[in-house]
């Protein structure tokens, strides 16, 4: 999958996910996922988040100090995930 296919993929999931009022492209990569700057998620978004990357991408997130890092934004979470993939050699799971 394609970089740019990737990061589309993170935010439809962030849209159909946590039933965001907006629309996938709407959503800039570099664009803040938590707080009054950004789309304004807040910590059971996260958790719901977390979940959300489990089931659509197979890739985990083990604690609160990761994700933090992690779910900054939608560049964040794509390169977040292409790096547990090199680490455990898995692929894109079909959706």
């Amino acid at each position: 999958m394609s970089e740019p296919d990737l990061r589309t993929r993170i935010k439809e999931m962030l849209v159909k996910n946590l039933m965001l009022q907006t629309t996938a492209d709407k959503i800039a990569d570099d664009l803040p996922l938590f707080g009054p700057n950004g789309l304004g998620l807040d910590s059971i978004d996260a958790l719901e988040l977390v979940v959300s990357m489990e089931k659509t991408f197979g890739v985990g997130v083990p604690n609160s100090e990761v994700a933090g890092k992690a779910l900054r934004t939608v560049n964040t979470i794509h390169d977040y995930i292409l790096e547990k993939r090199a680490t455990t050699g898995q692929s894109t799971p079909s959706v």
